[in-house]
Formats: C-alpha cells, sequence, structure tokens
C-alpha cells in the first residue's frame, strides 16, 4: 500500500465492545482499564427520528471500510452485528470493505460467543473474522492490516465514490 494513501475507516458496534480501545491500542499502544466515555450512536434506538438518520448517514458516506466490533463475552453484541450490517448496506457505498472483530480474548474464561459461531456467521456474510484484544494487544495490528489490505486490493480504493476527504477514521 502506498504511504500516501488515505482511507477513512469506520469502527461500529454496540456501546462498551471496545471500539475506542481497540482504536488506541492501535494508534499508540495503550490501553485504558476504565472505560473512555465516548459518545455512541445505537442507530436503531432511535424510535424513528430522522434526525438521527442525517448523522448516521454522514459518519457512512465515503468510508472505505468497516471494522463491525462484537464484545466476545456479551452474546447481545453478537446479536446486534447483524443489525450493524443492515445499516452498512443502507448507508455505505456498495463494495465497502468489513471485517468482523471478536474483541475482548484475554476473557475467554468469560466467553459466551463460540469462535466457531462467530467464524460461520462471518463466513455466510463473506467477510474476514479476527478475534483480537485491545488489552493484550492480540491481533490489532492483524484486523487494521486485513482491512487495509483489503481496501487496497478493491476497486477504486473499496467504494465507488473515490477517496476519503478528511479523517482517516471515525467511530459510532
Amino acid at each position: 500500500m502506498d504511504n500516501t494513501d488515505l482511507y477513512k475507516l469506520l469502527l461500529i458496534g454496540d456501546s462498551s465492545v471496545g471500539k475506542t480501545s481497540l482504536l488506541l491500542r492501535f494508534a499508540d499502544g495503550t490501553f485504558q482499564e476504565t472505560s473512555v466515555n465516548m459518545t455512541s450512536v445505537d442507530n436503531w434506538d432511535t424510535a424513528g427520528q430522522e434526525r438521527f438518520r442525517t448523522i448516521t448517514s454522514s459518519f457512512y458516506r465515503g468510508a472505505h471500510g468497516v471494522l463491525i466490533v462484537y464484545d466476545m463475552t456479551d452474546q447481545t453484541s453478537f446479536n446486534n452485528v447483524k443489525l450493524w450490517l443492515e445499516e452498512i448496506k443502507r448507508y455505505s457505498a456498495i463494495g465497502v470493505s468489513k471485517v468482523l472483530v471478536g474483541n475482548k480474548f484475554d476473557l475467554d474464561d468469560r466467553k459466551v460467543v463460540s469462535t466457531t459461531a462467530a467464524k460461520e456467521y462471518a463466513d455466510s456474510q463473506g467477510i474476514p473474522f479476527i478475534e483480537t484484544s485491545a488489552k493484550t494487544g492480540f491481533n490489532v495490528e492483524q484486523i487494521f492490516m486485513t482491512i487495509a489490505n483489503d481496501i487496497h486490493r478493491a476497486p477504486m480504493g473499496g467504494i465507488s465514490q473515490g477517496r476519503a476527504g478528511g479523517e482517516l477514521i471515525s467511530r459510532i
């Protein structure tokens, strides 16, 4: 990949699955034991309020890749992956690269979502699946390299709308 390429990448998923922790681990190698207070948009909870639809569509607009993150110790966050994929389909350009990310691998003793179930689901959707731990750093670089390589290989940088203008990574 050319060092001058700039891609817009989204990290999406339920609240508290570790999106910010993954980003911090990748960007500067840090992990915060206490949660970082970030604003999240769970847009299927907006009860049809159209003002949130505009916000949501603007997050997805121009995205080259999306990391769909769930918490391996939280079945609901995995169940909601289907809803997040529907949002991607609704608001993203055709051909946007996607990776399913099972986070909190370090909490294996509390794991409720099996690797097999997650892998089978990802395969059924035609997307890569990677388990990771923002806390230990396990596979964190791998998820970002996987999506970057997929975007780079895709026609026109992953989407038909061209290159993203400003930001590299957004978080919903």
